[in-house]
């Protein structure tokens, strides 16, 4: 339906996912529930595709990395159960402001107001409890309870959501899915109303001023580039700066990848520079060591969304040094186990759209770096990528458990083993098609950099197409020495030092 054609009054949950639609939005993520079936059936009618995830967790999860890539994303799930099974993951969306639409099917109004029993609830009648919860984990709330005014709350609530680019909650009653709204308000752009401050040119003039006054005084000057960046919209601008200043130049690892990282004035993460590449004449036959995570960055290319998990891969994913046009993704400050497996479904997704639309290379891929811990955490994720044929590739080290918690406390202890999985077979399992061109599905375990150089340098994950795994296999000790440094700092800090930043 055109907004040019749109008739007096629409259903108000037809208005929500035309709004969505306006803003960027084309998949919805989410997962059925009899308090949401009905409103799903407005999905399809406003040109927007359905996910599917196996479990509100790993929605939550791909919402957030769908949100990375296109600025916002959407979700929806099922009063009670099904949103406290997705809080993690708000949480962490809330935390490392992604924007994300939560909207959450609840019980009529009418069941409500009589204080019925219902399924889903604490069965005393009480349906305030999970709009609490929420309240401290997103920016904006509403309960579109009230035909008259729904369609602005649901304006506003977008706006906050693009404007502090965090998690907005929004309760949907089954029996005002199908509430008349006005469509008047669908020929308005939601961004065009964002607020401006008064006398905005005087104070952004007067902060840039200040911000010269001191460029100019300073005697040994670093830009340091974080992780918000491209939350406020401004990764170009300050890659601009970078290149135009030539000031020397660091990111925080949150910030990774915002910038240029070819650029002469770039010095890598705050923790030190992107260390020289070591290459040994008896290399291929090698175990795979440490130097793994500077080798790796050869296989990078301008427009690949790289992504790496919580412990190992996102401390070795420090040392990457990336292409220009790459899109970095990590976890700085939530640090959810488990979490990047579920949001890398979000981003291939975000990105299939971006490459469609001609907005990213048509050569970009995703790649992903999971340790093997972390996966068993989500790994129905795995059905989430095969149902929606996303392209992926999947680096997966194993080293036999949680490497981080190993050198925390307890190297050889049995709680910081895991159930040895045959995790190339995962696919299979999942329902990936077999002998099927239009979806290839290549999985290979290396333990070697011989036969890792083989892989890398094959078509399959040359073009990343299908799905995509590669498992790395590494002794248990195996870290990088960012993660040692890190480790030292939490075992200083849990026994009552002060200890820096971990992010």
């Amino acid at each position: 339906m055109s907004i040019a054609t749109h008739p007096l009054q629409i259903d108000l949950a037809a208005y929500l996912f035309m709004r969505l639609h306006q803003l960027g939005i084309r998949s919805i993520h989410g997962v059925p529930g009899d308090f949401n079936l009905v409103a799903l059936d407005y999905i399809a009618p406003a040109g927007l595709t359905w996910v599917g995830n196996a479990n509100e967790l790993n929605a939550g999860y791909s919402a957030d990395g769908y949100a990375r890539i296109k600025g916002i994303s959407a979700l929806i799930i099922a009063f009670g159960v099904g949103e406290l099974s997705a809080l993690n993951a708000i949480g962490g969306a809330f935390a490392e402001r992604a924007a994300v639409v939560h909207i959450v099917g609840v019980p009529s109004m009418a069941s409500q107001r009589a204080g019925l029993t219902m399924h889903h609830s604490f069965g005393d009648g009480e349906f305030g409890r999970y709009r609490r919860v929420y309240k401290g984990f997103s920016c904006a709330q509403v309960n579109l309870t009230d035909a008259s005014t729904a369609a602005e709350m649901v304006d506003w609530v977008l706006r906050e959501c693009l404007v502090q680019s965090r998690p907005v909650y929004i309760e949907l009653p089954t029996d005002f899915v199908q509430a008349k709204v006005s469509a008047e308000r669908l020929g308005q752009d939601i961004r065009l109303s964002l607020p401006v401050p008064e006398n905005d040119e005087v104070i952004e003039n007067a902060a840039i001023e200040n911000l010269l006054r001191r460029l100019y005084a300073a005697k040994q000057p670093l830009i340091i580039v974080d992780g918000f960046a491209p939350r406020y919209g401004i990764s170009e601008e300050t890659d601009e700066l970078v290149c135009i200043t030539g000031l020397p130049t660091s990111t925080t690892p949150f910030g990774k990848g915002i910038v240029n990282e070819t650029y002469p004035n770039f010095h890598g993460d705050y923790a030190g520079a992107a260390g020289k590449q070591v290459y040994m004449p008896w290399v291929n036959l090698c175990d795979l060591i440490d130097t793994f995570w500077l080798r790796v960055s050869h296989f990078f290319r301008p427009g690949d969304i790289v992504m790496t998990e919580t412990g190992t891969p996102s401390s070795g994913g420090r040392k990457f040094v990336l292409p220009p046009q790459t899109t970095m993704i990590n976890s700085a400050i939530w640090l959810s186990i488990g979490y990047m497996l579920g949001t890398c479904t979000g981003a291939a997704i975000a990105q299939a759209e971006q490459i469609a639309s001609g907005t990213r290379p048509p050569s970009s891929r995703t790649i992903l770096f999971e340790g093997d811990g972390s996966f068993q955490m989500s790994a129905q994720s795995v059905s989430d990528m095969i149902r929606n044929r996303v392209d992926v590739v999947t680096f997966l080290i194993n080293n036999d458990g949680y490497t981080i918690e190993r050198y925390l406390h307890g190297m050889k202890a049995k709680h910081n083993w895991v159930q040895p999985w045959r995790y190339l077979e995962s696919p299979w399992y999942f329902g990936a098609p077999r002998d099927d061109p239009s979806y290839p599905v290549f999985t290979r375990q290396v333990t070697t950099w011989g036969e890792l150089g083989e892989v890398w340098g094959g078509r399959q994950l040359r073009a990343g197409k299908g799905f995509n795994m590669v498992e790395v296999v590494m002794d248990i000790e195996d870290a990088p020495s960012s993660l040692k440094n890190l480790v030292l700092m939490v075992q200083k800090r849990n026994a009552g030092g002060a200890g820096g930043e971990e992010g």
